[in-house]
């Protein structure tokens, strides 16, 4: 959507960005009679933050995942819902913490779904949610097998989303080489997502580095980056 980002109270005066704070009442009086300033921008991305700390305290006093799968679960698919890649008319590269989250979303249902859990798993679900509001995610390589695909979906998910965004900033500023290359990343998260994320880790992980490095070109006008995105998604096949 396209939105004037900065808000002036009529009651007040006081100044505000909903782009950061996505409040429409006055941070000062509380006021809801505002007005829009400047031109409007594109901006998917809403003003969340994850925290999990509640749940790593009721996960600490029930000491199983599954008693706290279910808030768990909802306070993931909020923040991830809410997540975009349009700020303000800036577009941004996908960040650690919304796939971390997306991550331990999908790690959670599986663990939650899986009858008889083994360790590996609980230990993963246990790690990502010591750290995914912090931006820290598993290397590729730590990834046990139980929870490829979890990582495979939830990375696709994220990414689906981003394509969307770029596609909508491209409106805006067409650019034929950065079009094709968002067309194979594209490709390529449909097949992930049509396999239900059965894709090795590493696959995940090089969609995410193409996805970054195209918002590279696109910010800097570095074609190297163009280039090195292009062919890590050649290599995908």
């Amino acid at each position: 959507m396209e939105i004037r980002g900065r808000r002036r109270c009529t009651d007040c005066g006081r100044e505000w960005s909903y782009y950061d704070t996505g409040r429409v009442d006055c941070p000062d009086c509380g006021s809801l009679r505002s007005v829009g300033l400047g031109d409007r921008e594109r901006h998917t991305d809403g003003a969340v933050e994850l925290d999990l700390s509640d749940h790593r305290a009721a996960l600490g006093e029930h000491t199983v995942i599954e008693d706290v799968a279910a808030d768990l679960k909802t306070t993931l698919r909020d923040y991830v819902r809410r997540r975009g890649f349009l700020h303000g008319g800036e577009l941004r590269p996908v960040d650690e913490t919304v796939l971390a989250a997306a991550e331990l979303l999908h790690a959670v249902d599986v663990f939650d779904r899986t009858r008889d859990p083994d360790d590996d798993s609980r230990l993963y679900v246990l790690e990502l949610l010591r750290g995914a509001d912090f931006g820290e995610r598993p290397a590729p390589d730590t990834v046990p097998a139980s929870m490829t695909a979890a990582r495979g979906l939830a990375y696709a998910e994220v990414l689906d989303g981003f394509i969307t965004d770029v596609g909508v900033w491209l409106e805006d500023n067409p650019d034929t080489a950065a079009s094709k290359v968002r067309e194979r990343l594209d490709t390529h998260v449909r097949r992930v997502e049509a396999i239900y994320g059965d894709v090795p880790a590493e696959e995940s992980e090089a969609l995410v580095r193409a996805a970054r490095e195209l918002v590279a070109y696109l910010h800097d006008d570095d074609e190297a980056a163009l280039a090195r995105a292009r062919d890590r998604l050649s290599r995908l096949g």
